[in-house]
Parts: structure tokens; sequence; C-alpha cells
């Protein structure tokens, strides 16, 4: 079925970005998200250009994801939506884990 902008959600980093933010704006900024920029258009070399090593790291962005709001609603509570906030341009997002934190809790 056929479904307005206005009830998809755009996910990147496990950030929903708000509607009224700006691709551009994001891009501008610099902007930062839980494991590193949000958009990194660098110039880098050329890979293409003789032999890969695959022992030097890449900072790749992963893409994002574009989903029903209503999907989110019924799933939020549920990985990976369940590890996903609002963007927030003045937060930090420094301390970020692939497992949530839970890993590296201590027990008391």
């Amino acid at each position: 079925g056929n479904v307005s902008s206005d009830a998809l959600l755009y996910v990147k980093e496990d950030l929903i970005i708000p509607q009224d933010i700006s691709f551009y704006d994001l891009i501008a900024t610099r902007a930062r998200g839980k494991s590193g920029p949000l958009f990194n258009f660098d110039v880098h070399e050329d890979v293409r250009l003789g032999a890969v090593d695959a022992r030097v790291e890449k900072d790749e962005s992963h893409p994002g994801k574009v989903v029903e709001r209503r999907w989110y609603d019924r799933n939020k509570h549920i990985f990976p939506a369940s590890r996903w906030e609002i963007y927030d341009p003045a937060k930090e997002y420094g301390s970020y884990t692939i497992h949530g934190g839970e890993v590296n809790k201590k027990k008391k």
C-alpha cells in the first residue's frame, strides 16, 4: 500500500533522524553518531588501484534504514529497535558498544 513520508522513519547508526533535519545539515555539520561520523565523504585513495590490504582499517559507515513508524511502534521493545533513540545534535554519543553495555556491567 501507499505510505506517506510522515509515516516513515530514517534510522542511521541506531539513531532515528528527525524529519526536520536534512541530510545536508548532517553532512555540513559533520554530525557524529554512536559509532563515529553519520556520513563521511572525505577523499580516500582509490581502492581500485592495486591490491587491497584487508588489514587496513576502513571508516566506512553502515547504510541507513527506512522503516514504517507503525512497525517501530510495534517492535520498539525488541532488538534492534530497542536500541534506537531520537538523534540529538547537542548530545555526545561517546561510549557505544555493540552489545548495549549489558556485557560490561559488573554484578554487585
